[in-house]
């Protein structure tokens, strides 16, 4: 497992406690698993994400990562509805291991109340809740 300095954490995300992450893009949101996560599930064999078209409140879980060690329920971080999915984590799950902030996004929403994102934590707060959960 990595050290709290060695994940990667990109200051231009917003993150949830249940360390999924969230990129505003123009009017939609892109929504993956963070570094901490990945690295907490070990090697993912499997990624189960939801249909395009479905609506989700905040909180609402949207998919399923299974790894060697767990299963892993998503949460959304935002509610909205669900506007693309990242297909090549079917055949590729293991995508999230290795890029969690780049290919391997896991879904694309238009958020229902864009409010809900101020709700988020920046990347200070995110590292200052995995140091208390590393307590």
């Amino acid at each position: 497992m990595k050290d709290i300095n060695e994940l990667q954490i990109p200051g231009d995300f917003l993150y949830a406690k249940d360390h999924e992450w969230a990129k505003p893009e123009g009017d939609k949101v892109r929504v993956g698993l963070s570094d901490y996560a990945q690295d907490q599930l070990g090697d993912i064999v499997f990624v189960e994400l939801p249909q395009v078209g479905a609506r989700h409140a905040k909180g609402e879980q949207f998919g399923t990562v299974e790894s060697v060690k767990a299963v892993s329920e998503l949460y959304m971080p935002v509610g909205g509805e669900i506007l693309s999915v990242n297909k090549a984590l079917e055949a590729s799950p293991e995508i999230l291991n290795r890029e969690p902030y780049a290919s391997g996004w896991m879904i694309e929403i238009k958020p229902s109340d864009p409010a809900e994102l101020k709700g988020l934590m920046n990347r200070e707060a995110y590292v200052g809740h995995l140091k208390g959960l590393s307590q």
